[in-house]
């Protein structure tokens, strides 16, 4: 998987690209710690390019929830293709992220 980031005042966003499994754990564990070692306000996942999404990376995101959570930075996940829609909704993630 590749990850891009962007950063304005407002936001920052991290643009997943390919597969969303345990092999992308250290990247995204990597990419999002940088941003909320930069006191990021708020984090939009862009999961508009993720052609594949597993269980592992459901625990990543809560992994990343709960860092987020403690300093106070928003998470939302937006541009999710239809399968990470579908995976998702069926995870309940919908109750623990604003999704779009």
């Amino acid at each position: 998987m590749n990850i891009q980031t962007s950063s304005t005042d407002a936001q920052s966003t991290m643009r997943l690209n390919g597969r969303f499994d345990f092999n992308a754990h250290k990247v995204f564990r990597e990419t999002y710690q940088q941003l909320l070692d930069d006191k990021a306000k708020a984090i939009v996942l862009d999961l508009s390019q993720v052609d594949y999404l597993d269980s592992s990376a459901l625990g990543m995101l809560l992994q990343f929830k709960e860092k987020a959570d403690m300093q106070g930075t928003k998470i939302s996940l937006h541009n999710c293709s239809q399968l990470a829609k579908d995976v998702l909704a069926i995870a309940n993630f919908d109750k623990l992220f604003e999704i779009s």
